[in-house]
């Protein structure tokens, strides 16, 4: 269990890396005049981040307890 959450984190994270540089290199274009797709990149890396935690709670709670 606890290496199926290690590898879960490591997919979010680099989810969250992905997203992230990908919304800094939109930004240096500087082609997203409105700045719609910045927010909906931004929108995706806090979601990302999100995942990453509660999985990193999840796996703490469970090495916790001893399983």
């Amino acid at each position: 269990m606890q290496t199926l959450l290690v590898i879960l984190i490591l997919l979010a994270a680099g989810a969250t890396l992905f997203v992230l540089v990908k919304g800094v290199i939109g930004m240096a274009q500087g082609k997203d005049v409105t700045g719609v797709r910045s927010q909906q990149l931004m929108r995706k890396r806090v979601m990302f981040q999100a995942v990453a935690i509660i999985l990193v709670v999840l796996l703490l709670a469970i090495a916790g307890s001893g399983g």
